[in-house]
């Protein structure tokens, strides 16, 4: 994979979004430099703001489909200086299996892919109140992750 035009690099993203919403998660992950970041700067409570190497992101999101459902829309992209930087903003139309809870989801990203067409930086903006309040509100998330966390 050697995406180095800015078009390029759009639909590098435009697929990996794609990816997430079809829970293929494994080849999500593959988009990402060994040593490639995931950055949450606001995440839901019980998670990690940042995650880094493939196997911890893996680890992190390799429950993402069977925990979420989701549709996004077609990214919307802002103009960038090049130098492998992408910014795009996209919607979800979110539904949590276990509780059937739906949200609408606004998100951010700005994604710097390196020279090999990598992901080496993804940080995602997003409203992490909104999956707690579709999971019932913020006890019952907490109590949920609490329960996961016991196993």
């Amino acid at each position: 994979m050697t995406a180095t035009t800015p078009q390029e690099l759009q639909d590098l993203f435009a697929r990996s979004v794609q990816l997430l919403a079809d829970g293929k998660i494994e080849e999500w992950v593959d988009l990402f430099a060994e040593d490639g970041v995931l950055e949450f700067p606001y995440p839901a409570w019980g998670f990690p703001s940042r995650m880094q190497g493939r196997a911890e992101l893996l680890a992190q999101m390799g429950l993402f489909g069977q925990q979420l459902e989701v549709e996004f829309s077609a990214p919307e992209f802002y103009p960038t200086a090049g130098d492998g930087l992408v910014i795009a903003a996209f919607t979800g139309e979110c539904t949590l299996r276990a509780t059937g809870g739906r949200y609408h989801q606004t998100y951010l990203s700005v994604v710097r892919f390196d020279a090999q067409g990598r992901i080496a930086h993804y940080r995602d903006f997003w409203n992490p109140w909104l999956v707690m309040e579709a999971a019932g509100g913020e006890l019952p998330w907490k109590q949920a992750l609490q329960a996961l966390a016991q196993g």
